[in-house]
This record gives C-alpha cells, sequence and structure tokens, in this order.
C-alpha cells in the first residue's frame, strides 16, 4: 500500500472550470477568453481547465478546442497551468485530441467517461490507458457518472494510478467514502469537482478543487483553501459556509452551471456571452436572483 505525497498537487490547488465566451453570434471569442483567463489568474487561480464541461465541450470544434488552448496560454503565460478537456465517446478520437492539446501547449489533460455507451470498467481502464499512452500530458481522470452514465470504480481508480501519466481525479462521484479509499490507497491527486465538497474533500487529503463557481468568485473560493492551509479550521468552514448560497444558485437551481456561471458573468461584465444550443440563457429571474447571492457574498 502506498501513502500519498506531500508534494504540491500537479496542477496546483485553486482550478476554474472555465467557460468559454462566445460572440454575440455564437462564434468563439479568443480575446474574451484571453481576458477572463488573465482575469481569473490574477483573482487567485492556480490552473485553468478549459473545454470541460462547463467549457460547453461538446458544441465546440476540434479546432475550436485547439485555439483556446494556445490563446489562453499567450494570456497566462506560466503564472497558471492550463489543463484541457479531451474526453469523447470514441477511444480514436480522444487520442487525437490528446495529440492535439500537447501540440496546442496544455500542461496536462482532462479525460471524461466515454459517456452514453455504458462500457464495463475493464473496457473503461483500457480507454484510459491507450489515452494517457498516446501523449506526453499528464491525464486526469474524470468522474461524473450522473452524466456519463458509467462510474469510474474506486479499484479501477487504484489500477489506474499504476500509469505513470495518470496523475489526478476531478471527483463528481458523491461517493465520499469511495474517494477516501482511493485516496489511501494511492497517490492520485484527487480534486473536488463538486463546488460543495471543496473544503470537505481537502480536509481528508485531497488537493483542491476544479471549480465552476470559480468563474465568478475565484478569490473567494481560494481563500477557504487558504484559511485552511494557514491552520484556521473555524475560519476556513465559515468561508465555505458563505460561499454556500451562491455555490447553491449556480450549481443546484435547475440550471447546467455554463448557464448560471455565464449569466452571472455577463451581468458583471465580463467575457462570457451566449451559450450554444440545446442549451439556453437564464430568464431574468434566475439571473437576480444568481446576482443577489453574489452581492452578499461579494459585501463583506
Amino acid at each position: 500500500m502506498t501513502t500519498p505525497a506531500s508534494a504540491a498537487p500537479p496542477f496546483g490547488r485553486a482550478l476554474c472550470a472555465m467557460i468559454t465566451p462566445f460572440s454575440a453570434d455564437g462564434g468563439l471569442d479568443l480575446d474574451g477568453a484571453q481576458r477572463l483567463a488573465d482575469h481569473l489568474v490574477s483573482q487567485g487561480c492556480d490552473g485553468l481547465v478549459l473545454s470541460g464541461t462547463t467549457g460547453e465541450s461538446p458544441t465546440t470544434t476540434d479546432a475550436e478546442k485547439a485555439a483556446l488552448v494556445e490563446a489562453v496560454r499567450e494570456a497566462v503565460g506560466g503564472r497558471a497551468s492550463i489543463v484541457t478537456g479531451i474526453g469523447t465517446f470514441d477511444t480514436r478520437h480522444t487520442v487525437e485530441l490528446a495529440r492535439e492539446a500537447e501540440k496546442a501547449g496544455a500542461d496536462g489533460v482532462l479525460v471524461v467517461s466515454p459517456y452514453y455507451s455504458k462500457p464495463p470498467q475493464d473496457a473503461l481502464e483500457e480507454h484510459f490507458r491507450t489515452v494517457a499512452d498516446a501523449s506526453g500530458l499528464p491525464l486526469t481522470l474524470y468522474d461524473i457518472p450522473g452524466r456519463t452514465g458509467t462510474r469510474i470504480e474506486p479499484e479501477t481508480l487504484i489500477r489506474l494510478a499504476e500509469h505513470p501519466r495518470i496523475v489526478a481525479v476531478k471527483d463528481c462521484s458523491y461517493d465520499f467514502l469511495g474517494a477516501q479509499k482511493v485516496l489511501s490507497r494511492t497517490e492520485l491527486a484527487y480534486y473536488a469537482g463538486c463546488d460543495e465538497h471543496n473544503l470537505a474533500l481537502y480536509a481528508v487529503g485531497g488537493a483542491g478543487y476544479i471549480s465552476t463557481v470559480a468563474n465568478v468568485v475565484p478569490d473567494r473560493l481560494r481563500a477557504v483553501l487558504d484559511a485552511f492551509e494557514a491552520g484556521d479550521t473555524p475560519v476556513s468552514a465559515r468561508l465555505q459556509q458563505r460561499a454556500t448560497p451562491l455555490i447553491e444558485l449556480v450549481m443546484s437551481a435547475g440550471l447546467p452551471g455554463t448557464v448560471t456561471a455565464k449569466a452571472l458573468l455577463n451581468e458583471l461584465g465580463l467575457p462570457a456571452g451566449p451559450v450554444r444550443a440545446p442549451l439556453r440563457p437564464a430568464g431574468r429571474a434566475a439571473v437576480d436572483g444568481l446576482l443577489a447571492a453574489y452581492e452578499e457574498l461579494t459585501a463583506g
């Protein structure tokens, strides 16, 4: 049995699952992406995760994904890590995207379980190993069975941790015991993928978070981890609790996090733009609620 490493997480602790800004006509807004990336890093993000679910990866082309990596790398330089989502339901396509991500200048890739087809665990494991072998980039496994229909079981994660380029997990499994089981038996860096778990997972040895809510309050979420690192657990807990109303509205109010994050960013005058179909923009009542929760959190 191995024990978790004490070294810094591979991509930093405070990562934002960045939205993909679009222009009014729905085109890729690379200038907006650069401005947003610079803002997020200046407000405390150690890393940016591009082209994830929050980044509307199902509706962006391969060329757009590569261009986004290149533009954001130009904007942030070496100030932050860049991880890009490459997961698809096709192993061959995912391999191609891994190689393109490496050429574009990404520091790592995020690979979700193949969705819809529901492969068994042995096939799932082979999929991830094949993708990890396809480039020299470190790989983060994305476990979100509520979206994909397929769980990456703890025992599968433990076996995959043996691969030298499989280094991290974004955890949206809602299985806290399973996460601790993997943490206790591997050196995988475990990132909370659900903002309500940011502090809880960090407190039991997690690496940090990959957060959608960090699009709008990167400094407030970073402060939770900073307080914990400083040994002030009560303050850390209070800061997490203060963020809970906004976290709930962004992530659990009946709209996808992409929709709510973009709605709030647009209200704040930051680059976001519209969502791409089949998603639809948030209604005025939802936007007003988001803005009220944001103002309450940032008032003090």
